[in-house]
């Protein structure tokens, strides 16, 4: 089949190689000229080092590659999301699959990607959503790894699973968008936070606090805007926010344990030189939670620290001390 990747960072070069290993006919779009340029002229990209792009990967940096393409994948930013959305549109050809496996929320309007995406293109494509605990560097390397793609339409999530899926890479099937979605964000946020941990000399009890109380939070809200609270402990709840919480393959972590340590959270983002989707689902998540009613104090919390300036150790105090509560909704009978 032939399929296109839109967006040629670590991830989209990943899922590129995974998918022409599958036996596909695989291009990879590059947003400049010069960055495609680069990955043909030494052979690898260089966030993932020692993994050769093979002669048979189309490179190129043109739109117009969509137009003969029967699936494609938005592996962009998710700031990027929506503008390459629409840059795609006037070449899709009616019924493309469009496989978005970004992680985020959109800034502006707290659209889940998938949302944004079907905004831009209009109807006549499904879009799936792809997600999991899934670091590029491992997928690049052939490491197992499991994800879940998620659809509201039953052929195209299975479609997709049956593109991606191989030996090391498995694939479940849901129709839960919204929950795999918004665990796909969220857990950024929380990723965040026990970066911050990390970083203040915390140790492994506050971390395994923090994770799970703040799965719970995400799930709560989850649930208020349609997810289905078992999705929030499958993969793209649990799995992912496991992998991002722990290693330091991950770029929330890493900004966190820099804040932790003191560096203002604004300097911090900048100098990870990539983005850190959790510092941005933080604002869009206290907007929904704020919008819908729902009770997120950890996530309140990190909106303090990262855009109010509250020292990390009084929000962690603030989170000790707040009135004492059930661990579950339920009473004693």
């Amino acid at each position: 089949m032939n399929i296109t990747v839109l967006g040629s960072g670590g991830w989209g070069t990943a899922l590129a190689l995974l998918l022409l290993e599958n036996g596909h006919s695989v291009t990879l779009w590059s947003y400049k000229e010069e960055e495609s340029a680069a990955l043909r002229e030494k052979g690898e990209n260089s966030v993932l080092p020692g993994v050769p792009l093979p002669e048979s990967l189309t490179l190129t940096a043109h739109m117009s590659c969509v137009e003969k393409s029967a699936v494609v994948v938005l592996a962009t930013p998710s700031f990027a999301v929506r503008t390459t959305a629409r840059q795609m549109k006037p070449f899709l050809k009616p019924g493309t699959v469009i496989v978005s496996v970004s992680k985020g929320v959109e800034k502006d309007t707290s659209l889940t990607l998938t949302e944004a995406i079907a905004q831009e293109v209009g109807e006549g494509y499904p879009i799936v959503a792809l997600s999991g605990p899934s670091h590029a560097e491992e997928v690049g390397r052939k490491i197992p790894t499991v994800v879940v793609s998620a659809s509201r339409d039953e052929k195209s999530a299975k479609l997709v699973q049956d593109l991606f899926m191989n030996e090391r890479f498995r694939v479940y099937t849901t129709d839960d968008v919204i929950g795999v979605e918004l665990g796909a964000a969220l857990k950024n946020v929380i990723a965040l936070c026990a970066g911050i941990n990390d970083g203040l000399g915390y140790g492994d009890n506050t971390k395994a606090a923090l994770m799970t109380r703040g799965l719970t939070e995400v799930a709560r809200l989850g649930e208020a805007m349609g997810g289905r609270k078992e999705t929030f402990a499958g993969l793209a709840g649990l799995g992912d926010l496991i992998v991002t919480c722990t290693s330091m393959h991950s770029r929330n972590r890493r900004c966190g344990i820099a804040i932790g340590k003191g560096t203002p959270p604004r300097q911090a983002v900048e100098e990870m030189g990539m983005v850190v989707e959790g510092y941005y689902a933080a604002a869009n998540a206290k907007a929904l939670a704020n919008k819908l009613g729902v009770e997120m104090p950890i996530t309140e919390a990190a909106y303090q620290v990262l855009y109010e300036g509250q020292d990390p150790r009084d929000a962690m105090a603030g989170l000790m001390t707040r009135e004492r509560k059930q661990e579950t909704e339920k009473s004693w009978v």
